[in-house]
């Protein structure tokens, strides 16, 4: 637990000064006021997983890559000295004991759930041996022909890789997601502060979904999933949009920042793609008022965030957008074959829909459905059918908004809509869960709240929506401490607990010692390069750094 500490107020340090730095290029300066010191943290999330990246394209990320954002870190803070000096003497001032004491008992309590708990197991299969290929050489080409799943690149392992400071103690550590969980949920908790106006708002249904999210992960956030770090980042967005909405904001600003973190969510998961529809409303506002500087300014920002991203896919797989086909663009010698790209996006959605066997991919939605329905708990039954009946409620708010000329209920459609989108992309795609769980409970969420809010008088709203709150929020955090409490240890007061690591066999290529699992498919992170089965003599050149081809053209 204080080795996360230690490595969250590193995080803290860095993603705020660097993130300082670029929202003064992207927003200061342009005379928006940042509102929220948050802010400045996640802009220095997006740059430095942006760095992350591009490091990890020449050489590994490891000291070095530290050293020179430490030294970037130190000029942005001589440069901007007074700035982060009023800043720091503000927040002393401003900053009551209650309020640090409540973000001092998040930041422990989070630090707890980060430091022990239940190891994904894809992390076992692939998440940390992603982040030690990072660790130790950085980008390889084609390294998803030793493995397909080294292929499914993303950004959550470049952050990982980043802030595991491997090679200080040995021990590569996984704080990252846990780190964004602790955001979230001062995000979150904003709800509860005595200076905000005292009634119900559409962004406290958003909120209070993303603490029922927390709850469910706080177990398991130890691991680097990159699920994790996407659905997070997606409840900030969206919460976050909300609440300048709710606020009035006009500023084209705010939003097109929001936007460009949008564009980070993309590089952590693909399946968040859609949530770039949201750029529709900082898009229109700024052609409209003609700011030519600035749309290219954003849509450089958003390009630079996606760059390095794309650049890490046809490095590792030989494809754009790993492991769908449609954008062929490389002819390179360790390309992935397309029948082997395509067999695993098949697969992935197959196993999305709850089978393991990729002949059913063929199966229409209407027969796999019903069995992917049954299989799903009676929370996300609920959710399911209350976000079909939310596209009834969508449709009616939007022939309403336009027949009354409801211009302010644009905006809010904007996100419901985005919402009801990302929902059915993931439905028929890939609907695991863990994949959408946010889109399957913010789109009804938002429409059904969106509803209520409209529908009941102010007295009734405020009384029976927060004691219904109140009520769902004890319910499920007592179920919470109960089940913290049962599986609490002190093992990992120091040291995080570390990743999970299986009994595997050695062989021998080009010189090299790698490794396969003795029994199944996962191999952890200690036994390093490995996987699940024992590959080929794949080799481009004489080393590792050199690449991996595919095995057709082993002999070539």
């Amino acid at each position: 637990m204080v080795s996360v500490l230690l490595i969250w107020i590193y995080m803290i340090i860095t993603c705020y000064v660097t993130g300082y730095t670029v929202l003064k290029i992207l927003a200061l300066k342009r005379g928006y006021r940042i509102r929220r010191e948050s802010s400045y943290l996640y802009a220095g999330i997006v740059t430095v997983t942006v760095y992350a990246q591009f490091f990890s394209i020449f050489y590994k990320v490891g000291l070095l890559a530290n050293l020179i954002l430490l030294i970037i870190c130190g000029i942005c803070v001589c440069v901007f000295f007074r700035d982060f000096s009023d800043k720091l003497h503000t927040m002393r001032l401003t900053i009551t004991p209650v309020k640090a004491g409540v973000v001092l008992l998040l930041f422990l309590l989070f630090a707890y759930g980060t430091s022990t708990g239940i190891i994904h197991y894809d992390t076992g299969l692939y998440h940390a041996q992603s982040i030690r290929w990072i660790e130790e050489i950085g980008a390889v080409k084609g390294l998803g022909n030793l493995h397909s799943r080294l292929a499914y690149n993303s950004a959550a392992f470049c952050l990982s890789a980043l802030y595991s400071f491997s090679f200080l103690s040995g021990q590569s550590f996984h704080c990252c997601a846990g780190f964004l969980a602790f955001l979230l949920a001062l995000t979150c908790g904003e709800a509860f502060s005595k200076n905000r106006e005292k009634k119900l708002k559409l962004s406290d249904f958003a909120r209070v979904l993303g603490i029922y999210y927390l709850l469910i992960i706080f177990d398991e956030m130890i691991s680097p999933a990159s699920d994790y770090f996407m659905v997070l980042c997606v409840f900030y967005i969206v919460i976050r949009w909300l609440d300048l909405l709710e606020e009035g904001e006009k500023s084209y600003v705010p939003y097109g920042l929001l936007c460009i973190m949008g564009v980070c969510v993309v590089t952590f998961k693909l399946s968040g793609a859609l949530i770039l529809l949201l750029t529709l409303k900082p898009a229109v506002q700024m052609i409209r008022e003609k700011r030519g500087k600035e749309i290219l300014l954003y849509m450089g920002a958003g390009v630079l965030t996606l760059l390095p991203f794309l650049i890490r896919n046809v490095i590792l797989s030989g494809w754009l957008l790993y492991p769908f086909t449609f954008v062929d663009l490389f002819d390179v010698p360790f390309k992935i074959p397309k029948g082997m790209a395509d067999y695993d996006s098949k697969e992935i959605q197959v196993f999305g829909r709850g089978y393991s066997d990729v002949t059913r991919y063929e199966e229409p939605i209407t027969v796999w459905f019903q069995d992917w329905a049954a299989a799903l708990d009676p929370v996300n039954l609920v959710f399911l059918i209350l976000a079909f009946l939310g596209f009834l409620l969508f449709t009616g708010f939007a022939v309403y908004g336009i027949k009354k000329r409801k211009r302010e209920m644009a905006e809010y459609l904007l996100v419901m809509g985005t919402m009801g989108v990302c929902f059915l992309f993931w439905l028929t795609s890939a609907p695991l869960i863990r994949y959408g769980c946010v889109y399957l409970w913010l789109f009804p969420g938002l429409t059904w709240g969106f509803l209520y809010l409209k529908v009941t008088p102010y007295l009734d709203r405020h009384k029976i929506g927060l004691i219904l709150l109140l009520l769902i929020g004890i319910y499920k955090a007592g179920n919470f401490a109960v089940e913290t409490a049962r599986s609490g240890t002190a093992e990992y007061l120091v040291l995080q607990k570390d990743y999970e690591n299986f009994e595997t066999v050695p062989y021998e290529l080009h010189g090299y010692t790698f490794y396969y699992p003795k029994e199944g498919d996962r191999t952890g992170y200690a036994d390093f390069p490995a996987s699940p089965v024992k590959a080929e003599d794949i080799f481009l050149g004489d080393t590792i750094k050199d690449g991996f081809k595919d095995v057709i053209h082993s002999d070539s």
